[in-house]
């Protein structure tokens, strides 16, 4: 299998598993998104744990709900792969996708029965992702504004179950693994470390997402006091509201597994990077004047796009436009005024690999724009619609390709993903239990 299943597909599999092991799975409507559709949980086993696994709380993140479907049948059939899929020890409670109206917007590599080459480019990817505005994606919303529904949902059903563990299936689109922890997991590294090097995935030494953070093990980082907010990245100041915080009120934990869709190994560079400190400016520079060119079409454009209070793809356009790219940018300079003080032979110099996690970063958010705004202005009659179309693909197709050369980046087939993403949660529920 070399495509992600759909959510219509993840839910047809969810049924039918219920069907071919009755009372040994469990499918139910746990909420509504904010466009009515449903949010569907699939519980397997009936152990007096519980697990909770999240699938697509990004909609441009697919590797999840492959993940799910495949560890739900694992457990129904029986398969041990440890203690921790016993179904009389945990009851696996498995969201198949927290977000499906941001689902309906994203086509990531869903279409099609058999995987086309042309499919695994970042420029592929870049012209069929979306994902909501920060307010919008429901793990991230309580920290900017007042929980949607979907949050809320969340919220609810971790004050029902208690979990001892929820995992948060994600997936970068380009890099390598690591795994986010909101308390330290013994034993969990060498698992995930082993289910990496088997399958030739990189592990991610450094990420934009967990900059600040403790990070005890190669490619494991456990979230610093929430109230420490000089240690977490850009907009995270209030990370404790978030769903990832929630099961702590239980004494629960919460692993946020990253996979890659490309690799690059880069990722996994830890020689010490030649000029940090001039690399981070030019990273800034090359997040600001993309955001730039993409909104300086975004302007000629706006009389005839549909209103951002009515549109998603065009919601997200304007949001990134309002000093996101700034903001991105205005973060990096504590860290390059950092690496400019630290001499040539301290140990503490950046490493290759975290400055090719920015690397990514910068590259990525002038694209996810403009794969959107190409999106609109395909969609629009207006005569200068074609034109400016045009014009955007040029620019966008060359960052693309400069992308891929950049950081030599590799596909991962989906069955890798999965593989390595299931063995990761598998492996935190085991530590979890064993702490317990």
């Amino acid at each position: 299998m070399d495509r992600y299943p759909t959510v219509a597909d993840v839910t047809e599999a969810a049924q039918q598993l219920v069907s071919r092991f009755p009372g040994t799975g469990r499918l139910r409507r746990i909420g509504t998104s904010r466009a009515g559709r449903p949010i569907l949980m699939l519980s397997v086993g009936h152990g007096p744990r519980h697990v909770l696994v999240v699938a697509g709380p990004h909609p441009d993140e697919p590797v999840g709900g492959a993940t799910a479907l495949a560890l739900a049948e694992r457990v129904a059939r029986g398969d041990r792969l440890s203690a921790a899929t016993d179904p009389a020890v945990v009851t696996w409670d498995i969201i198949l996708c927290l977000d499906p109206d941001g689902a309906a917007l994203s086509d990531v590599g869903t279409a099609g029965a058999t995987a086309a080459a042309a499919d695994h480019t970042l420029k592929h990817y870049y012209r069929t992702a979306y994902r909501p505005i920060a307010a919008e994606q429901p793990e991230w919303a309580p920290i900017v504004t007042a929980p949607p529904p979907e949050s809320r949902t969340l919220f609810r059903v971790i004050d029902e179950l208690r979990p001892v563990l929820q995992c948060s299936l994600h997936s970068t689109d380009v890099g390598g693994s690591w795994v986010q922890l909101t308390r330290a997991l013994p034993g969990l590294a060498a698992s995930f470390h082993r289910s990496a090097d088997l399958l030739g995935i990189p592990l991610q030494h450094g990420t934009y997402d967990a900059l600040y953070w403790e990070n005890p093990s190669p490619a494991v980082y456990v979230l610093p006091p929430p109230d420490s907010t000089d240690r977490l990245a850009a907009g995270s100041e209030n990370i404790g509201r978030s769903t990832w915080c929630a099961p702590a009120r239980y004494g629960g934990v919460t692993a946020i597994v990253e996979v890659p869709m490309w690799a690059t190994d880069l990722a996994a560079d830890l020689s010490p990077h030649p000029a940090a400190a001039h690399a981070l400016r030019d990273l800034a520079g090359l997040v600001r004047d993309g955001g730039r060119r993409v909104t300086a079409v975004l302007d000629r454009a706006r009389d005839f796009l549909p209103p951002a209070q009515d549109d998603s793809l065009r919601r997200v356009v304007e949001w990134m436009a309002d000093g996101l790219y700034d903001v991105v940018a205005d973060s990096w300079e504590p860290l390059a005024r950092q690496a400019s003080a630290t001499p040539d032979d301290d140990p503490r110099r950046l490493t290759t690999a975290q400055v090719s996690a920015l690397d990514v970063v910068a590259r990525r958010q002038p694209l996810r724009a403009a794969g959107l705004l190409l999106r609109l202005l395909k969609a629009a009659d207006d005569p200068a619609a074609p034109g400016l179309h045009d014009e955007l693909d040029e620019l966008f197709t060359t960052w693309c390709t400069d992308f891929e050369k950049a950081l030599q980046v590799r596909w991962v087939p989906v069955h890798h993903q999965l593989t390595h993403q299931l063995s990761t949660v598998v492996a935190a529920t085991e530590s979890a239990l064993k702490a317990l």
